[in-house]
């Protein structure tokens, strides 16, 4: 499906389906979307690419705040809220909470990888420092985990939130944007960016929604997963176990496993 203008913000899958609209479109049709006709022949012209020497690499549970249980010093804690949270808000937002399910999806998507077929970057090491070094550069499937960052004033700034502190509670840099994703190479056949609105970006005209996601397009992978709106923070985890199961345990191409776990949620009464 290609888009423009407002039906760029709805989501295809989740309509009723006109054969029996007591089902959403998922239920009988698997959906793929593309920002624009020239994002096909941007693809297109990729050419043979380079095979992916490694299997999958995970980002997740980023250290936020200076008072987090995890800086040297500071008090264990929990997060009493966290089947509450959503992972992102608006530009306006300055503190961030942590995301206890991200830890969770992602040891659940290593597990089901070979043993030493897996990268992760837990804590602090779930940094902007460690996307731009190069680490993620071979690995079949990048998986980020997150909060994502909509700037409703500068709509081609969006950001994933990674890292803010250091172990010592000193801050840092950690909001990965689209500029920095453009100057990245990889080779992943899919990224997967876990957090809220990541499919979000400036309207430009014959291109569609330019943002996050045409950014790891032009950085070397050919397919994202992204989200247009907020998502909770434990029925993702739930939704990314299953996903990845399709991918690296029934070996289904990443929009036809996307399109099971969909239909999995929607059947299961906990994630209706």
């Amino acid at each position: 499906i290609v888009t423009s203008g407002s039906l760029q913000f709805v989501p295809f899958s989740a309509l009723p389906s006109p054969v029996n609209p007591a089902e959403p479109m998922i239920a009988s049709h698997e959906i793929v979307n593309l920002p624009s006709a020239s994002t096909i022949a941007f693809l297109r012209r990729g050419g043979e690419r380079n095979r992916s020497s490694k299997l999958v690499a995970v980002l997740a549970d980023p250290v936020f705040a200076a008072d987090d249980p995890r800086v040297t010093g500071n008090p264990a804690a929990t997060n009493a809220d966290a089947d509450s949270q959503t992972r992102g808000r608006v530009f306006a937002r300055t503190t961030f909470d942590r995301l206890i399910f991200t830890r969770r999806e992602a040891d659940n998507i290593l597990a089901l990888a070979p043993p030493g077929a897996g990268f992760s970057a837990f804590d602090f090491d779930a940094s902007r420092a460690t996307v731009l070094s190069g680490a993620l550069r071979d690995y079949k499937y990048v998986h980020i985990a997150s909060h994502g960052l909509v700037n409703p004033f500068h709509p081609e700034l969006p950001s994933i939130v990674l890292s803010l502190v250091d172990r010592a509670g000193k801050p840092r840099d950690g909001f990965l944007q689209a500029a920095d994703i453009y100057n990245l190479k990889l080779n992943a056949d899919l990224v997967v960016l876990s957090a809220c609105q990541t499919a979000l970006g400036k309207d430009v005209r014959g291109e569609g929604l330019v943002g996050l996601t045409r950014a790891f397009m032009y950085a070397g992978s050919p397919a994202v997963v992204a989200s247009l709106w907020t998502v909770p923070d434990r029925s993702t985890a739930e939704l990314m176990r299953v996903f990845y199961r399709g991918m690296l345990m029934e070996n289904l191409r990443p929009a036809a496993a996307l399109r099971r776990a969909q239909i999995a949620l929607w059947k299961d009464p906990r994630w209706t």
